[in-house]
């Protein structure tokens, strides 16, 4: 079954969903930052099929997330280790851990911890505006098109509808 690409979406969401795919892909990713880098360690840690991780192996490496590295040369084989743009997804992982152990903790408690070393606490990650610091909430944020946003769709009364668009009222996010 062939999947819809969200690639040429004017959204940065959709684009981001397209790369992953699917929850195998988010877990592999997981994995390569606790630490694993190697096919065998991938499949004996997450019980995946061989050809389902060769497949979100080679998405996150054409997507510019992972590099292959070679580690053994007879016969060869290869870890894969993280690139900027891969190491830069680690906000989004935490974020997606802390709403985890928000509303999918059981009675035990939460499965992991994260330890913040540079200051010595334990810690989870919390979305804060890049200009003041306070929190994001929903109710607190609209939105409008940005410079990226096809220049063909903003005359379409749905995308003003949605958008705020050359000063047309902003959609508020909390309905």
């Amino acid at each position: 079954m062939r999947r819809t690409s969200f690639d040429g979406w004017p959204c940065s969401i959709a684009r981001t969903v397209d790369i992953l795919g699917d929850g195998w892909t988010l877990l592999v990713l997981r994995e390569i930052f606790y630490g694993e880098s190697r096919f065998d360690g991938f499949i004996d840690s997450l019980g995946i099929a061989r050809n389902t991780l060769a497949d979100r192996l080679r998405r996150l490496e054409d997507a510019g997330l992972l590099q292959r590295r070679p580690y053994q040369s007879d016969p060869v084989r290869h870890e894969y280790v993280l690139t900027d743009k891969g190491r830069d997804f680690f906000g989004v992982l935490a974020a997606i851990n802390a709403w985890g152990d928000r509303w999918l903790a059981d009675d035990a408690g939460i499965p992991v911890v994260m330890h913040h070393t540079a200051c010595g606490h334990d810690t989870q990650a919390k979305v804060v505006c890049s200009s003041c610091g306070e929190a994001l909430h929903h109710q607190d944020v609209t939105v409008r098109t940005g410079p990226g946003y096809p220049a063909r769709l903003l005359d379409n009364p749905e995308v003003q509808a949605r958008f705020a668009v050359d000063g047309h009222a902003e959609p508020d996010l909390a309905t």
